[in-house]
């Protein structure tokens, strides 16, 4: 069973930059097969990462009405389509959820999406999750199991009272989850004493550990706008010298 990594967070604290950092990390510390899953409606890990995306779940959903040949059984086209809809890379693969048909509730998507992980997540090592703002949806998705959940904020007090009220959702939504964290990204490169203060306040009275702190990038930005992958991020850059040691602090509670 592969570790699982899960993401969250609300929109705009670099969840998304850190999921794709994450897969870089793994795959280049040899923590491989890594299976990379974008699971917000607003799908762009892929841009991140550098990859083109042909399928999406949400698309093999809908042709599951129209499409299925009538000398195949139905799971067994479902099976065929996910593992057609896996982009592969290497070291790591990418499942792209995409957008549910029409308006209303994704939770058609959502469990379909979890059919496809429960039997794909047994061919890999470790498990990357990018989630869209929230916590219910990883409800929705099954997965009531999480090695880690990744909780990103931005460095503001208002941001990390946020990650904190999506850490404690946790409990509701009856999720297990063996170690959450908090990770405050585009921090200033010298911490105010009150902003890590009420950092640790907060992560004291929500169970959740302390990642650490992110600077901001220039560089990153500089790829981003320009849509370019993360992996043109030189290895001597002192920012992702300084994500990859957060992250071994991560996995070294695996």
């Amino acid at each position: 069973m592969a570790v699982r990594v899960a993401l969250a967070g609300k929109g705009g604290t670099g969840k998304t930059t850190t999921a794709a950092l994450l897969v870089r990390f793994l795959v280049e510390s040899g923590r491989t097969p890594v299976l990379a899953v974008d699971a917000d409606p607003n799908a762009n890990l892929n841009e991140l990462l550098g990859l083109e995306v042909e399928t999406t779940l949400g698309e093999i959903k809908n042709e599951l009405r129209t499409s299925v040949p009538e000398s195949m059984a139905r799971g067994d086209f479902m099976e065929m389509r996910v593992h057609e809809a896996l982009v592969e890379a290497e070291g790591y693969d990418l499942l792209v959820m995409g957008q549910p048909e029409g308006p209303g509730c994704y939770c058609a998507a959502h469990s379909f999406l979890s059919q496809a992980l429960q039997k794909l997540e047994r061919s890999y090592a470790y498990m990357v999750v990018d989630n869209e703002a929230g916590m219910e949806h990883l409800s929705r998705l099954n997965m009531t199991e999480i090695d880690h959940l990744l909780v990103v904020s931005d460095a503001s007090s208002r941001g990390v009272l946020t990650a904190a009220r999506i850490a404690a959702l946790v409990k509701p939504l009856q999720l297990q989850v063996s170690h959450k964290w908090l990770l405050v990204n585009r921090a200033p490169e010298e911490i105010p004493e009150a902003l890590d203060k009420h950092v640790r306040e907060v992560c004291a009275r929500e169970d959740l550990k302390l990642l650490g702190y992110l600077p901001e990038s220039e560089r990153v930005f500089e790829l981003e706008i320009n849509q370019k992958p993360l992996w043109e991020l030189s290895a001597e850059d002192p920012f992702l010298r300084k994500a990859y040691g957060l992250f071994e602090k991560l996995m070294a509670t695996s």
